[in-house]
């Protein structure tokens, strides 16, 4: 099995590559298309954060809301709870671990860049995209791009030959402590209205695995814009 899978691979990567803005457009129509989210305004999405290695697990709440708003709020026994959110201009954080913080530099470009509401919109996020290879993540074959937004760091994306859709993601984030490598693998995609949803995330961060596991996703529920603001503390 494992030669049949190489060979495959071989003669994928010998055929012509499709280029990086024809990979992503596929994405988008596999997903949704861009209309159907330019229809919608927000989302709530419900689940649970496990850190295997801490043995914690707590619950989750994203929102969003167009064009650039976001909220998480974890819970996690023993720690309390932990929120981050983009108001539209600043990147915050705040936890009984670590405090107020505000992002700057990358840390900041890369959840302004999460925090839009339409990522199928890719045109407005990114500056370049360039098709690699094919690689195989997990035994799928993926076409390997390097994408470079507007502002913050490029990130190596794979995206699945057989479905279209984004397997992986990879990144080198310069933090207040140094370069850290992330990694997220993207997940258990179903059907929530007109939209195909990743249900849940892998993520690697500084040796530390994430796994977020969504329950449920809601559709144009009412947000105030005033959710979003960092909290007094920050």
């Amino acid at each position: 099995d494992d030669l049949i899978a190489r060979l495959a691979l071989l003669d994928l990567a010998a055929q012509a590559l499709p280029t990086g803005e024809a990979v992503m457009e596929r994405f988008v129509q596999a997903t949704s298309g861009k209309a159907a989210m330019d229809a919608k305004r927000s989302m709530v999405v419900k689940g649970t954060m496990e850190l295997a290695a801490m043995g914690l697990k707590g619950a989750v709440t994203i929102h969003k809301a167009a064009p650039n708003l976001s909220l998480t709020e974890v819970e996690l026994p023993g720690i309390g709870r932990m929120l981050e959110g983009f108001d539209g201009t600043v990147a915050w954080s705040f936890s009984a671990m670590q405090g107020p913080q505000i992002k700057t530099g990358a840390e900041h470009d890369v959840t302004a860049q999460e925090a839009r509401f339409n990522a199928q919109d890719w045109k407005e996020l990114y500056r370049s995209l360039e098709t690699l290879g094919v690689e195989s993540v997990d035994g799928e074959p993926c076409y390997h791009l390097k994408v470079t937004p507007h502002k913050g760091p490029e990130s190596q994306q794979y995206f699945s030959v057989a479905s279209g859709l984004l397997v992986k993601m990879s990144m080198k984030l310069q933090t207040a402590m140094g370069e850290m490598p992330v990694e997220s693998r993207t997940q258990d995609y179903r059907k929530v209205g007109d939209v195909l949803v990743a249900h849940k995330l892998v993520q690697q961060i500084a040796g530390q695995t994430i796994v977020l596991t969504f329950q449920s996703v809601a559709w144009d529920q009412p947000l105030a814009k005033s959710l979003f603001d960092p909290p007094a503390e920050v």
